[in-house]
């Protein structure tokens, strides 16, 4: 009993540690992106701007289009996270009620399949696009996007699948309701909250993405936030520190926000799977 408190202790410590690790860069981001030039310079800088402006916002604004690669990212985060949502919902329903040997060989190929780098198959996805005449376009973009994010999406759903007690659905045949209505009136408002879950993860994993959107896509006004962020370095490495900070703050906004939303939603759908017959 007595080495219970001593380990809540730790493990609270150890969080604490854990996020001040990661809220450590975002603040120093956010102190660097109201910081003017000469404070930039300082071989003695500070947590907090002595003389806070605005101008390194309105110069990334100015040398970059920072609104039209963020509409880029939207169309194709958004559109990624509802093609791989609506492909991989049936088929993990599937996958979760029928445990067959081709089911678990599947559900081995999904996690297997997330540790492949992405440079072992940027040059077949590549060619392939090269084929189908989608390299430099946003559709292509999506579609890598979906073949990417589908795995995990699958892999996800199908733990939210299995959190539905299969009794609700006996019970729904039972009182008549055929295979349709029991999915559409029993199974699918449980799964509400895993599908918003792993749509908002989808979209964060797209929105984020780099290495993809700068090899595929090579007109200017077609690339996404993350690759335009990298016109803030000149040829030879030397950063604009300022607007590099200001654009990677407001860059950075957006899946903030949506992360606070998946928290909440993965908690929904934890309790709408424990809701028991």
């Amino acid at each position: 009993m007595r080495t219970r408190p001593a380990a809540r202790v730790a493990q609270y410590t150890a969080l604490l540690a854990y996020l001040v690790f990661l809220l450590l860069p975002f603040l120093w981001l956010l102190s660097v992106a109201f910081k003017p030039p000469r404070e930039l310079g300082s071989l003695h800088p500070t947590w907090i701007p002595k003389d806070p402006t605005l101008a390194n916002f309105r110069q990334a604004f100015d040398e970059q289009p920072l609104l039209h690669a963020a509409f880029t990212s939207l169309l194709a985060a958004s559109s990624a996270a509802v093609i791989a949502v609506a492909l991989a919902t049936p088929m993990a329903y599937v996958m979760a009620r029928r445990r067959t040997r081709l089911a678990r060989a599947a559900s081995g190929w999904v996690v297997v399949s997330q540790a492949f780098p992405f440079v072992l198959v940027i040059i077949p996805l590549f060619l392939v696009l090269k084929k189908l005449r989608l390299i430099d376009s946003v559709p292509g973009l999506v579609t890598v996007y979906v073949v990417w994010s589908l795995p995990f999406a699958l892999w996800m759903l199908v733990g939210h699948v299995r959190t539905v007690p299969v009794e609700l659905e006996e019970a729904a045949a039972i009182d008549g309701a055929g295979r349709l209505r029991t999915l559409v009136s029993v199974t699918a408002p449980l799964l509400a909250p895993g599908i918003v879950a792993t749509a908002l993860f989808a979209f964060v994993t797209a929105w984020n993405e780099f290495f993809f959107a700068l090899v595929l896509l090579k007109t200017p006004e077609k690339q996404t936030l993350p690759v335009v962020l990298t016109h803030f370095i000149g040829a030879e490495g030397a950063a604009d520190l300022g607007p590099l900070a200001a654009a990677a703050f407001l860059a950075t906004l957006p899946s903030l926000a949506v992360f606070a939303l998946i928290q909440r939603r993965i908690t929904g759908g934890r309790l709408a799977g424990a809701v028991k017959s």
